[in-house]
């Protein structure tokens, strides 16, 4: 029997935690051991390719995710073994091709990405990317597996694989740190440290990839038999769905690109925006994946015109819902930074003043919590609405109001700069999509949502001034906290900031509340 759509969420939401709890350890230990400085810098500036198609390719919803999913469902599983084995022949022959072009282009990459990097931190960068190519092909094994595995009805170890790749990194520093001691951050060392953070990281691709292949195989799913078959039924439906997919979550992309462009010229900028962003992406992951992912399917079965006033009640609830869940999230970012980047990174390398860097980066996530996830929601109503020209022209013009606002904000605020820039471009994103929706369904509440909206934003300002208030006094009194009190504090401002925020918003008499009340009440 197929398990029901809550079911699924269930398990996707468990293990993803997981996967994120992992890679926060796996961020932990890479901040303890090179801090801010040139490894960890280069390390971030060397992996935005591998990263961005791991992204792209091998990431759940990804376009080799969704084709599969699409492709195999429709046929019987004992059929599904060639279509598979086609599909990755094809696909990892032109991975291949783009993995030789790295190793052999990787100077002209980086000249691309980051030319305002300094020349030691340059040449640890090419040599950490030619090392992390082969995950271009990687990233397409993955993200085929991926797809393969849902398609049988295996949820569990796709979405807890990404854990693999950050148990290898974690292995390999620790060795590292064994072996060198205090020595790790001296500059003859350098090196050293970029061979075994970089190959930390393949050897992590990899261990996620055969873990998966050797449950596609016992399913039965095709296993590494190289297969040419154009004609195979599926095979051409695959490569249809695959590349406009490519071209349309690429563009979401493209921004990471220009923001780690202008971070260049500035010291340090990188690696505080990767600690800072998974620090705001593991709980934010977390919460929409329990939360919102029962929606995917609801906006699909609501998108014909007969339903029409049904869909814009789901749109307006799934909006409402993230607006609870993550102003409350980003204002308690941005109150208690500080602390939190103390709690989860400052320790041996990792000092007070990239702490300050790290937290100031933080805030700005927090600001653009809402918005981030607002922008995803609207995007599955566009694609239930078999709609997937809209948000690609929107994405296109975000990347030419990133790019201004990027170069505008970083003069004026730095790293944190290049977050506020992609705050604004998710926020003119979010009302473009909200008012293309309004025309095409006749008309959404928008004055209404709006002003529900504002409400909310309002509580959880109060919430965070209280848990930022809280923090100062307790600080006062207790100047030199411990991390186990670093923790309490934390808990506590937590809590006094969420519970004024809960008071307020009962005032609001918001139906969304009740609804998330009860969910909430029957998972627990």
């Amino acid at each position: 029997m197929k398990r029901s759509l809550f079911s699924i969420a269930g398990i996707v939401a468990i293990a993803t935690t997981i996967s994120k709890v992992f890679g926060l350890l796996r961020a932990t230990i890479i901040a303890a051991v090179f801090g801010v400085g040139a490894v960890a810098d280069a390390y971030n500036y060397a992996y935005i390719i591998p990263g961005f198609l791991l992204v792209i390719l091998g990431g759940i919803n990804g376009p080799l995710h969704s084709a599969l999913v699409s492709v195999l469902a429709k046929r019987e599983r004992n059929n599904a073994a060639p279509v598979v084995e086609t599909i990755t022949t094809i696909v990892g022959a032109v991975l291949l091709i783009i993995t030789i072009i790295l190793i052999f282009g990787a100077g002209f990459a980086i000249d691309l990405i980051a030319p305002g990097l300094q020349p030691q931190v340059k040449a640890i960068t090419i040599l950490q990317l030619q090392i992390m190519a082969p995950i271009a092909l990687l990233s397409g094994l993955i993200g085929i597996g991926f797809g393969t595995l849902n398609a049988a009805q295996h949820y569990w170890l796709p979405s807890v694989s990404p854990m693999f790749s950050s148990l290898a990194v974690m292995l390999s520093l620790g060795w590292f740190t064994w072996q060198l001691g205090d020595k790790i951050n001296s500059p003859e060392y350098w090196q050293l440290g970029a061979w075994i953070l970089a190959g930390g990281t393949l050897a992590g691709a990899v261990w996620q990839w055969l873990v998966q292949l050797i449950v596609q195989w016992r399913e039965g799913m095709g296993g590494l038999r190289l297969r040419l078959n154009w004609n195979l039924p599926g095979v051409r439906d695959a490569i249809a769905i695959v590349l406009p997919a490519t071209i349309t979550t690429g563009m979401t992309q493209i921004n990471l690109y220009v923001d780690l462009f202008f971070a260049s010229y500035i010291p340090h900028a990188a690696a505080g925006l990767s600690y800072a962003g998974l620090l705001a992406q593991t709980p934010k992951g977390i919460i929409t994946s329990a939360i919102l992912i029962p929606y995917m399917s609801v906006f699909s079965q609501l998108a014909i015109p007969e339903k029409s006033s049904e869909l814009k009640q789901k749109i307006r609830q799934s909006i409402i819902l993230t607006a609870l869940t993550m102003l409350p999230f980003g204002a308690l970012l941005f109150a208690l930074s500080l602390p939190i980047v103390r709690v989860v990174y400052e320790r041996q390398a990792f000092d007070g003043e990239a702490s300050k860097l790290v937290a100031s980066i933080l805030m700005a996530y927090g600001l653009g919590a809402f918005t981030s996830v607002a922008v995803g929601v609207l995007v599955r109503v566009f694609y239930a609405l078999e709609d997937g020209k809209t948000p690609l022209k929107i994405s296109i013009f975000n990347i030419l109001l990133n790019i201004i606002l990027d170069y505008f904000l970083v003069n004026k605020f730095g790293a944190p700069g290049l977050v506020l820039a992609s705050m604004g471009v998710n926020l003119t994103a979010m009302l473009m999509m909200l008012w293309c929706l309004h025309r095409r369904l006749h008309g959404l509440a928008l004055g209404e949502w709006g002003i529900s909206i504002l409400g909310l934003i309002v509580a959880s300002g109060v919430g965070g001034i209280a848990a930022w208030g809280f923090v100062g006094v307790w600080e006062r009194f207790r100047s030199n906290l411990g991390w186990v009190w670093q923790v309490i504090e934390i808990a506590i401002a937590s809590g006094v900031g969420l519970g004024i925020f809960a008071v307020l918003v009962s005032w609001l008499e918001l139906p969304e509340v009740d609804l998330l009340v009860k969910r909430l009440q029957k998972k627990s």
